[in-house]
């Protein structure tokens, strides 16, 4: 296997258990802090995979979130596009970065998400304008650090 299939696979994998940590049914107060799996992973492989794992990863991610989770179709979609692109275009600034101070662009990115998915609530007339609605950015950027650990030791062993 050419190392491009295995950085395709691995980014799948990674993706399949994010998903599954997505809809996997936790208590109420655990679930008002759930933090954005697939969000975060695309936001983790467009900054260490970007020619893999590129707007088209994100679209495809986002419409799988859509259908798990019974939102409008193309609202992660849309969502997950705009902070992959923005990931893209910073991408090479966020990686010299230390880890603490990715965690601190990763909160701004996965606050964006989530402000566009409650506009788009908003629009639709699903408004949850509870500070709760912002707990899951808060708890992605906490968990960035953990996360890159994980994925960059197992990348690294991979290789």
């Amino acid at each position: 296997m050419s190392s491009g299939r295995i950085s395709l696979l691995r980014i799948l994998l990674t993706t399949a258990v994010g998903l599954v940590l997505t809809i996997v049914p936790l208590p109420q107060v655990l679930n008002l802090g759930r933090p954005d799996w697939v969000l975060l992973l695309i936001i983790y492989w467009s900054l260490n995979a970007p020619m893999v794992a590129g707007l088209t990863y994100a679209w495809i991610c986002g419409l799988i979130v859509d259908v798990l989770v019974g939102s409008l179709i193309g609202q992660h979609a849309l969502a997950f596009v705009l902070v992959a692109a923005l990931a893209h275009r910073f991408q090479l600034r966020m990686r010299i970065f230390p880890v603490v101070q990715q965690a601190v662009g990763v909160l701004v990115l996965v606050a964006l998400y989530h402000f566009l998915v409650f506009w788009i609530d908003g629009i639709i007339g699903n408004t949850v304008t509870s500070w709760l609605r912002w707990l899951p950015a808060l708890v992605g950027a906490v968990l960035w650090p953990v996360l890159v650990a994980v994925l960059d030791t197992t990348n690294r062993r991979l290789q």
